[in-house]
């Protein structure tokens, strides 16, 4: 009892001691763990897809084919003040970048299926584009929005295997049969959760853009190609934009006419299955990455053009930008 004593009295004279060292500790943690909410947007960096596509036999780059990316991070307090002193570090309310019903965690892990997704179509184009055999061996469909609206037992990110007793190829398949029911009528879905196989149901409801469930999913897929293709990412990786940038590196990979022709070229912009470019968000953290890379040329969907060019001028960027709207396109442009 006594050693106790002794032993708590010397605790409470070392907290004595140094009581205000170990508040500043403790305010210090709490500062930079506090998140407010708010995301801090900067210039990103690219990654160089020669070491991430990795394709049998595939014919090698003299140059550079690289995804461009946008720095996020989280808005705790010493980077919200940084940001009022740092050029082109942006605050952006959490709240514009996600739905309401949408947690930060769960926009993060659409965002991450959708950049599976973007590998997928970027394999299809590619190897469509390039004349070689590619085969959808298996696909899966995810839950990736439910409205706040919808009634449902349905979560995120559940794994869509039928409904109504039917396999679904795609959204508007799953569309046409709302269409085709009644308002009040209830949907009935079998899903995937968690490794188990469950039952869950929407009710169909009407909108002035016509009978909806709420729900959406999105597809990826397990291809069987010749030649075999791997594709290597990080899991601090997201989003559909590095679509573009994939399909020209596996196209460049597929045929023996090296595109590059020793260029270092950055880009971005989503892409289908077939070969189609699509917008994408933060464009002006993108070419200021690219720029900041060296980039000889900035390939842009033909949406954010206007955007690129205006970021190019008022920051003096060395860089060419070139807008494409299809994978052809942009091969043609850049060979």
């Amino acid at each position: 009892m006594n050693s106790f004593i002794k032993c708590y009295e010397k605790v409470k004279k070392i907290i004595r001691e140094n009581f205000y060292f170990l508040l500043s500790i403790i305010a210090i943690i709490f500062i930079f763990n506090f998140e407010l909410p708010y995301v801090i947007y900067t210039p990103g960096g690219s990654i160089d897809l020669k070491d991430r596509i990795l394709v049998e036999n595939g014919y090698k780059a003299e140059g550079a084919l690289s995804m461009a990316y946008v720095s996020m991070m989280k808005g705790n307090i010493p980077f919200m003040v940084l940001s009022f002193f740092i050029p082109n570090w942006d605050i952006v309310r959490t709240q514009d970048i996600k739905s309401d019903n949408e947690s930060l965690d769960e926009m993060i892990e659409a965002d991450r299926i959708s950049m599976v997704q973007a590998q997928d179509n970027a394999i299809m184009a590619a190897y469509s584009m390039a004349h070689k055999d590619v085969q959808i061996k298996e696909q899966v469909n995810h839950i990736v929005y439910i409205d706040e609206k919808a009634n449902t037992n349905l979560k995120l990110f559940d794994i869509l295997l039928k409904v109504n007793g039917e396999s679904v190829q795609n959204l508007k398949q799953l569309q046409n049969m709302v269409q085709s029911m009644q308002a009040g009528d209830k949907v009935l879905f079998e899903v995937k959760r968690d490794d188990e196989i469950i039952d869950a149901y929407a009710t169909v409801y009407d909108t002035d853009d016509g009978l909806k469930v709420g729900v959406a999913m999105t597809s990826t897929y397990e291809y069987e190609t010749d030649p075999k293709i791997q594709i290597n990412s990080k899991e601090s990786e997201s989003g559909p934009s590095g679509g573009l940038m994939m399909a020209l590196s596996i196209y460049n990979a597929l045929v023996e006419k090296d595109i590059t022709k020793g260029k270092n070229i950055i880009g971005t912009g989503t892409i289908d299955e077939f070969g189609n470019v699509g917008k994408i968000g933060g464009v002006k953290y993108k070419i200021l990455g690219a720029s900041k890379k060296g980039a000889d040329i900035f390939l842009v969907p033909e949406e954010n053009y206007e955007e690129a060019i205006e970021v190019k001028q008022e920051n003096d960027l060395d860089i060419r930008v070139i807008s494409v709207k299809t994978l052809q396109e942009a091969i043609e442009a850049i060979s």
